[in-house]
């Protein structure tokens, strides 16, 4: 009886072991094109590979020598169908397994191409080895036929589904390096510069309309509406404002601190409140509102980078043809809702609220909102700021 609840219990803890998702993966791909042929090696956490029997050894040890010959199956499954690469407009099929072995966590083999398809040569692990399986990586060598070696190449490396959250570190050639998160869809791993400039239009425009606080400070300028050529002073300087910092944050002028990405965000918040403030007081100073928009617009600017920096490794060689399209996209954006805006608030002035009272009322409450980011902020900051 003793025996039985033993077996039971030990095929329980084997069951849970095989499904159990792990919360953070790091997986590591090389990608070589070669004559006629593309070329991976990849590197995934052994307890990633989910619906798998790891049997162990007396003392807990893993039985290498019985999971070697189920590896090819296992790569196969859980990296080879779920990588999809594209040459130039062409689907490619998955690529095939060529090699397995599994090695421990302090091999250092993956540091490049070369090194890690010597590796995957070498014998494997034996049972002498003494190792735990969740200690563990998998490497695999796959291969795919492509056409040539100079074509346009994109690649999903479909890496998500090995854990809640999966960072893939991608190598492609000598040298790109892309750190992609989750699912990144299609990845253009050599882009040209029209592929970069469409790409970072589209993120710059998106970036604006889902950007909360940079939109209602373009509401707050356009509350006192009067006349559309101020409006148009007032947007053009806010503009030239946050493309002078966006653009010099890309180059690396910009403090590379914890605690400044929490200061911007911040005086971002101050800004929504300063600028209803100022509508609340005096929504006619219409000379000093462009001076206003072009200061604020440069800590704007500095929020905008933010967004940029992790995407700026899309951009291949054409880092300043992708600067200047996210800025176009965010320009484009910043029309999009002004178009929305502007007879909005001419509606509502005219056939809701008097202009000053409406101005009033608008603008208290788009205060009190910048008001309380600025004290969610002031907290953040509070945890960052050096001492």
């Amino acid at each position: 009886m003793v025996f039985r609840i033993s077996f039971l219990i030990s095929l329980f803890t084997l069951f849970a072991l095989a499904h159990e998702i792990p919360r953070d993966v790091t997986t590591h791909v090389w990608l070589q094109p070669e004559a006629g042929k593309m070329r991976f090696a990849v590197r995934v956490p052994l307890k990633a590979m989910r619906d798998v029997e790891f049997f162990e050894l007396p003392g807990g040890y893993l039985d290498a020598e019985d999971l070697a010959p189920r590896l090819n199956e296992v790569a196969t499954t859980w990296i080879g169908n779920s990588i999809t690469l594209r040459e130039n407009d062409r689907i490619l099929e998955h690529p095939h397994v060529l090699a397995t072995r599994l090695s421990i966590e302090s091999d250092r083999s993956f540091d490049s191409f070369a090194s890690a398809t010597q590796s995957l040569v070498r014998e494997g692990l034996k049972n002498d080895a003494n190792v735990v399986w969740d200690q563990l990586w998998l490497d695999v060598l796959l291969e795919c036929p492509i056409a040539s070696a100079q074509s346009s190449f994109a690649i999903r490396p479909g890496m998500e589904i090995l854990g809640v959250r999966v960072l893939t570190v991608l190598h492609f050639g000598p040298d790109r390096l892309y750190h992609l998160l989750g699912d990144p869809g299609l990845v253009v791993l050599d882009p040209g510069w029209w592929q970069a400039f469409q790409r970072f239009m589209v993120l710059g425009f998106w970036h604006i309309l889902d950007g909360t606080d940079h939109l209602l400070f373009l509401f707050c300028l356009v509350i006192p509406l009067q006349r559309m050529r101020n409006l148009v002073g007032v947007a053009t300087a806010f503009a030239l404002g946050h493309s002078v910092t966006l653009i010099g944050s890309a180059f690396g002028m910009a403090p590379d601190a914890l605690w400044f990405p929490a200061l911007v965000e911040f005086l971002i918040a101050l800004s929504i409140l300063l600028m209803a403030l100022e509508n609340l007081l005096d929504d006619k100073g219409w000379k000093r509102r462009w001076v206003l928009a072009l200061t604020f617009g440069l800590i704007h600017g500095f929020g905008f980078s933010f967004a940029l920096r992790e995407s700026m490794q899309f951009a291949g060689r054409h880092i300043i043809p992708s600067l200047l399209a996210f800025n176009l996209g965010v320009e484009v954006g910043q029309i999009a809702v002004l178009l929305l805006l502007v007879p909005a608030v001419w509606l509502l002035f005219r056939f809701v609220a008097p202009r000053r009272i409406g101005t009033i009322i608008l603008s208290a409450l788009a205060a009190h909102t910048g008001w309380h980011w600025m004290l969610d902020r002031w907290e953040l900051l509070r945890k960052f700021w050096p001492h």
